[in-house]
C-alpha cells in the first residue's frame, strides 16, 4: 500500500533491541556519571588525603591513594566515565604524578558546565570557551614557572624538594626525606640523555621497617632457582669478570619421535657420549673465557652448576630479562647467544666487570648484588616493609617520585604547589573573561572557578574550613604588586603560606599536562549528544544478522525436508 499524502515511509535503521539515548538529558546523564567518578577519588588528593581499599573478585586487596591505580582497579563500565580513566592513565604515563588532580579537574569542569547546559546553552559554545581558557591557562603557567639552575649539587637539592612534595601525599610521607634522597640518587645514576626508567629496579622484600630500605649502586636481583652444587660455589668476588648468556646450559633430551638406526650396538655409546661432549664443550668455553660469574636468561642445569662450582665460578640461570639488561648496562658485558668465540683473547669485547659481587641475606630472601660498576648507568632500590599491601603502595609512591624527578631533570621548571598556581591562573582567567562581551565571559569564569577545586579539596581533605582559606587565598592573589602569587594552602596550620618559599614545588609539566588533558576530557564528554547501545546477538555465529534470523532459516529448511 502506498503511503498517504504527506506521510513518510517508515525506515528501520538500527537492529531491534538497540537502545538509543540522545539530547540534553543524555548529556546531563554523562556529566553526572563523570562527577560520580571524580567524587570517588576526590578524598585522596593532597598530603592529608585518605586511602582507598579495593577488594577484587579474586580476593586481592589493594590499598592506594594513587589516582591512576584506583581508576584502573575500579572497573568502571559507564562508557562516558571511561574517558576519565583514560585521561588519568595518560597523565600517569606522560608525567607520572597528578593523576588524581586531572580526574577532579575534569569532573569540576563538567560540574561548572552543567547549569549552562540545563539552561539551554549550546555545548559547542562551552567547548570553544573552555579550549580558549585552557590555552590561556597553559601560557600563564609557562609565564609563572621558575627554572632550576645552579651547580649539580644545588640542582640535586632542588630535585629532592620536588620529590618530597610528591611523597607528601603518599603513604610513605613519614619518611619522605629518606626516600626523596634515595630517588634523586637513583635517577642521577641514569644516562642523562635517555633517562630510561627500566634501568631503575625496585625489589620488594617483606619484613623490617621502611628505614631498612636501601639503594644499591648497581644491580640487585633475587637468588634464582638453583640446583645441587650451588652451595659449593663462592658467593663473593672482588673485581670479577661477568659473562651474560641467553642460552641453556643443560643436557637437552631428544624429541619423542626422534629415531636413530644403528648397525652396530657399539655405536650407541658414541651417540650418548656426543650429548655429553656437546655440553662439556660449552662449559669449557665459558671457563676458558676467564669469567668468574656466569648469568643466563635460560636454565643452567645441575651438571653445569656442579662443573662451575668445582672451578670456583658462580652461576645463576633463569635471571629475569630486566635484571639481565641492567647487569649488561652496569657492567659493560654483552649478552651472548652462543659459546662459539668465547676465548680468553676476545674476552674484553664481551665480558663485563664490577668492583664487588656478593650474595646477601635480605629479610627472608637471598639477593645477588653487583656494586661499584664502571658504567654506573643503573641502580636498584630494595624496599622493606611490614605487609604486602604496604610495600606495593610504597612501590607506587616511589614510581611517582622517580617520574617527577626524571621529568624535572628534562624540563627543569617548577611552579609553587599547594593550590597556589591554580589560584593565580584562576585570577588571570577571571580578569581575561571581562574582555569578552559574549557568553564566553560566563564560560571562562566557570573554567576559572573550576580551577579552585584543587585548593578547596586540599582544605576539605585536611579538615579545614575551605571557604575561609579560599577567601584568604583570593585576597593574597588579588594584590596588585604580585607578592601573593605564590600563596597556597598550608595543610599544617589550616592557613595560607608562600608555598614556593616553603619548598612545596611541582614541575610545571605536571600542571600543563593536567590542565590540557582535563580540558580535552571535559570537551569530549560535552560534545557527545547521543549514546547508542547495540544489543548482544543471541546467536554468536549470526555474523551481524538479527538474533534468531539464521535459526528461522534452518528451521524452515528442516520442515520442508520432513514434509517431503
Amino acid at each position: 500500500m502506498m503511503p498517504g499524502f504527506g506521510m513518510q515511509p517508515q525506515i528501520i535503521l538500527l537492529k531491534e533491541g538497540t537502545d538509543t539515548s540522545q539530547g540534553t538529558p543524555q548529556l546531563l546523564s554523562n556529566i553526572n556519571a563523570c562527577m560520580a567518578v571524580a567524587d570517588a577519588v576526590r578524598t585522596t588528593l593532597g598530603p592529608r588525603g585518605m586511602d582507598k581499599l579495593i577488594h577484587n573478585s579474586q580476593g586481592k586487596v589493594t590499598i592506594s591513594n594513587d589516582g591512576a591505580t584506583i581508576m584502573k582497579l575500579l572497573e568502571i563500565v559507564h562508557p562516558a566515565a571511561k574517558s576519565l580513566v583514560d585521561v588519568s592513565l595518560s597523565q600517569d604515563a606522560e608525567v607520572g604524578d597528578g593523576t588524581t588532580s586531572v580526574v577532579i579537574l575534569s569532573g569540576e569542569l563538567l560540574k561548572e558546565a552543567k547549569p549552562f547546559i540545563e539552561e539551554g546553552a549550546h555545548p559547542r559554545n562551552i567547548i570553544k570557551a573552555y579550549r580558549m581558557a585552557s590555552t590561556l591557562a597553559v601560557s600563564k603557567i609557562k609565564e609563572l614557572s621558575i627554572s632550576l639552575g645552579g651547580t649539580v649539587e644545588e640542582k640535586k637539592d632542588l630535585l629532592k624538594k620536588c620529590a618530597m612534595t610528591t611523597l607528601n601525599s603518599k603513604l610513605v610521607s613519614g619518611e619522605k626525606e629518606f626516600f626523596a634522597q634515595m630517588v634523586v640518587d637513583a635517577v642521577s645514576k641514569l644516562d642523562p640523555v635517555t633517562l630510561d626508567l627500566k634501568l631503575i629496579g625496585i625489589k620488594k622484600v617483606q619484613g623490617g621497617g621502611l628505614r631498612d630500605s636501601f639503594l644499591v649502586d648497581g644491580v640487585a636481583f633475587k637468588k634464582t632457582f638453583s640446583y645441587a652444587g650451588f652451595e659449593q660455589q663462592p658467593k663473593s668476588f672482588d673485581h670479577p669478570k661477568v659473562l651474560l648468556l641467553n642460552m641453556e646450559l643443560e643436557i637437552k633430551s631428544e624429541r619423542e619421535n626422534a629415531e636413530i638406526r644403528l648397525e652396530d650396538p657399539a655405536q650407541y655409546q658414541s651417540i650418548v657420549d656426543a650429548e655429553w661432549n656437546i655440553i662439556y664443550e660449552k662449559l669449557a668455553k665459558c671457563v676458558e673465557s676467564g669469567a668468574q660469574i656466569v648469568l643466563s636468561r635460560l636454565a643452567i642445569g645441575d651438571l653445569a652448576t656442579q662443573y662451575f662450582a668445582d672451578r670456583n665460578i658462580f652461576c645463576a640461570g633463569r635471571v629475569e630479562v630486566n635484571d639481565l639488561e641492567r647487569v649488561a648496562k652496569a657492567t659493560g658485558a654483552r649478552v651472548q647467544t652462543t659459546v662459539n668465540g668465547l676465548s680468553a683473547e676476545s674476552a674484553k669485547s664481551f665480558l663485563g666487570t664490577c668492583a664487588r659481587f656478593e650474595e646477601r641475606q635480605v629479610g627472608a630472601e637471598r639477593y645477588n648484588l653487583l656494586t661499584g660498576c664502571p658504567n654506573a648507568r643503573t641502580a636498584t632500590i630494595v624496599l622493606r616493609g611490614g605487609s604486602e599491601q604496604f610495600i606495593d603502595e610504597a612501590d607506587r609512591s616511589l614510581h611517582d617520585a622517580i617520574m617527577i624527578v626524571r621529568r624535572a631533570l628534562k624540563h627543569s621548571e617548577v611552579v609553587a604547589g599547594g593550590g597556589a598556581i591554580e589560584m593565580e591562573v584562576s585570577k588571570a582567567l577571571r580578569e581575561h573573561s571581562l574582555t569578552h562581551t559574549s557568553k564566553a565571559q560566563l564560560f571562562i569564569k566557570a573554567f576559572a572557578k573550576a580551577l579552585e577545586v584543587i585548593p578547596r579539596q586540599l582544605c576539605n581533605n585536611a579538615g579545614f574550613d575551605a571557604t575561609d582559606v579560599l577567601s584568604k587565598l583570593r585576597q593574597k592573589h588579588g594584590q596588585t604588586d604580585g607578592t601573593g602569587r605564590n600563596f597556597g594552602v598550608d595543610v599544617n596550620t589550616g592557613g595560607v603560606v608562600d608555598t614556593y618559599n616553603a619548598f612545596v614545588w611541582e614541575p610545571s609539566l605536571v600542571k600543563l599536562n593536567a590542565i590540557a588533558s582535563a580540558t580535552e576530557a571535559a570537551c569530549l564528554i560535552l560534545s557527545v549528544d547521543e549514546t547508542v547501545r547495540n544489543p548482544k546477538s543471541e546467536n554468536p555465529d549470526g555474523q551481524g544478522m538479527p538474533a534468531g534470523g539464521r535459526g528461522r532459516g534452518r528451521g524452515m529448511g528442516r520442515g520442508r525436508g520432513m514434509r517431503r
